[in-house]
């Protein structure tokens, strides 16, 4: 990897991120871009909507200085470390940045199950993922040492998802970690007989030129299908697909990616098609 974003707020949260991806960092020999959203409040805006100049110099520098303190530990030492400063609301800008030094992932940190919190807000979460053209990598947790060995990447196995599978295959191959490729098979419109699923899954190992053991669990939804097969195995990694701009996958319909994400134990990573 030659870049990677890490979005942080001073919290815990994010400061578990930014341990992360320092691990990632100094494993790959890349570049750490750590990103700081500072928030302009309403309250001083002008009469005219604009925020005087001398404000603005303030907040900026209060932010700095917060911002090299929160740098300044010792996991950081040796690591190329690029501080950048921007305005939170327009969260184009988190990709922009990632575009702007060719990164190759976006760490993001998490609260758990109650979402993604501080900066990462509601909708905004699922603006990252949707306009994010590298993979984003969700913590939940601190990590002393992070390590992935057993790495979950469930799709609904349609060629739409074949350039999101090989991007997972490639993350594996940097965490050193084995890929457990799975289908969901829920009751439903969905539904596949065995001889129907392993079908579509042979087509389109054949269409991607991929040699890859693939498991059929059944579960009751997709969410609780990713979330127990990842426990059956003992994964410590899951890999979601998602459509970016256009939204979730049709195979994660709706909220199941974004809860999947949100209720996982452990770190979930998406990968756009």
């Amino acid at each position: 990897m030659k870049s990677i974003i890490v979005p942080i707020d001073f919290s815990e949260q994010s400061e578990n991120a930014l341990k992360v991806a320092a691990s990632l960092a100094k494993k790959s020999d890349s570049e750490l871009v750590v990103l700081h959203m500072l928030e302009l409040s309403p309250a001083i805006m002008t009469e005219s909507g604009y925020i005087a100049q001398e404000q603005v110099v303030h907040l900026i520098k209060i932010g700095e200085k917060r911002f090299n303190e929160f740098l300044d530990k010792p996991y950081l030492k040796g690591i190329n470390i690029t501080p950048v400063i921007k305005h939170y609301k327009v969260f184009a800008e988190v990709t922009e940045v990632a575009e702007k030094h060719d990164a190759d992932l976006i760490v993001m940190g998490s609260h758990g199950t109650d979402g993604l919190k501080e900066i990462f807000i509601g909708s905004n979460t699922e603006r990252v993922v949707r306009t994010s053209d590298v993979p984003v990598l969700v913590i939940k947790k601190p990590h002393d040492e992070f390590k992935v060995d057993r790495f979950v990447f469930a799709c609904a196995f349609k060629e739409e998802s074949i350039p999101a599978i090989k991007k997972a295959l490639v993350v594996a191959e940097l965490f050193g970690a084995e890929l457990f490729p799975v289908y969901i098979n829920t009751p439903g419109d969905e539904f596949l007989s065995t001889e129907d699923a392993y079908a579509r899954i042979s087509n389109f190992l054949d269409v991607a030129k991929l040699a890859l053991q693939v498991e059929i669990f059944n579960d009751y939804s997709v969410e609780k299908g990713v979330l127990n097969y990842s426990d059956s195995i003992a994964a410590n990694m899951i890999g979601i697909p998602t459509h970016g701009r256009r939204g979730l996958t049709h195979f994660f319909m709706g909220s199941i990616g974004e809860d999947v994400a949100n209720h996982a134990n452990i770190p979930v990573i998406t990968f756009k098609i």
